[in-house]
C-alpha cells in the first residue's frame, strides 16, 4: 500500500503478473477501484479469481475501467455478488464489455 497526502493505493491484483488488473485508491472523496480484472493463465493465478476481493465490495465507492479487456473487467460480476452497488453513476459512454471466449491479448471475441 502506498501512501502520498492522506490518500492510499493499494495494488489488489496485476502484481507479479499481466493479468487480474486491480487498483483501490482511496481519499476523504472516497473509495475508487481502477479496473476489475480476471487472472488468466497457469492454474494458481486462475484460482485467484474465486477469492474474495481484499476490499470490501459494499465500501468500494465507483470503478473506473482503463479499457475493456477481460483482464481489466472480468471481476465484475463477482464484484456485484460479493456487495458493490454503483451508486455514482455512469457514464453515457459504455462500450460493450468483451466478455465470452477471448484472446487475452486483444480482448477480441474467439473467431473474431
Amino acid at each position: 500500500m502506498t501512501t502520498a497526502r492522506g490518500s492510499t493505493l493499494e495494488f489488489l491484483g496485476g502484481v507479479g503478473t499481466v493479468t487480474g488488473s486491480k487498483f483501490l485508491i482511496e481519499t476523504g472523496a472516497g473509495r475508487m477501484l481502477v479496473d476489475c480484472g480476471l487472472d488468466q493463465g497457469l492454474k494458481e493465478l486462475c484460482l485467484r479469481n474465486w477469492e474474495p476481493l481484499a476490499a470490501d465490495p459494499g465500501l468500494i465507492d465507483w470503478v473506473v475501467l482503463t479499457h475493456a479487456h477481460i483482464d481489466h473487467t472480468g471481476y465484475l460480476p463477482r464484484l456485484f455478488h460479493g456487495g458493490f452497488r454503483d451508486r455514482r453513476g455512469t457514464s453515457k459512454h459504455k462500450p460493450a464489455l468483451p466478455w465470452g471466449p477471448t484472446t487475452a491479448s486483444h480482448g477480441r471475441r474467439a473467431g473474431g
